[in-house]
């Protein structure tokens, strides 16, 4: 299973998403993050991958871990995952639109579910709240469906 990193941006009682321009997840909201190099640390990772989908540069130290989920896809088994969630308050600058990434500001109200991966809904309020977690979605075709999800 591979690890992969994703961070959720605060400010202002809202959330920073990005919509995926290409690639996997390609126009779904998320937040920034993504595969490591070989090597590489989660934290160094993010930090790397942040930079590169929305220009910000953030230090390592505002990078709080709360969890991770653990993502399987019954019908694609390449695509199964652990990823780190980290969020990040208090950061200085604002994202930019890259080629990988569209950033918006959301009130926590008005999150875009139906926008996002299925399951999102049950573990990014643990994010938002700043709870530790740990959870379990499981998917069929090709990410679509929502088999089953399990946060605590």
């Amino acid at each position: 299973m591979k690890t992969l990193t994703l961070a959720l941006l605060f400010r202002d009682e809202k959330i920073l998403l990005a919509m995926k321009k290409r690639k996997f997840g390609v126009g779904k909201w998320n937040g920034y993050g993504g595969k490591l190099d070989e090597g590489e640390m989660p934290i160094d990772g993010l930090v790397r991958e942040i930079k590169e989908e929305s220009n910000l540069n953030i230090p390592k130290e505002l990078c709080k871990e709360l969890g991770y989920i653990d993502f399987y896809f019954n019908d694609k088994e390449e695509w199964n995952q652990r990823v780190i969630i980290y969020r990040i308050d208090n950061f200085v600058g604002e994202p930019e639109e890259t080629e990988e990434m569209m950033p918006k500001w959301f009130p926590i109200s008005e999150i875009p579910w139906h926008e996002m991966w299925k399951g999102d809904d049950q573990w990014i309020p643990y994010v938002i709240t700043n709870k530790k977690f740990k959870g379990e979605v499981h998917f069929s075709e090709g990410g679509e469906k929502l088999v089953s999800c399990v946060v605590k």
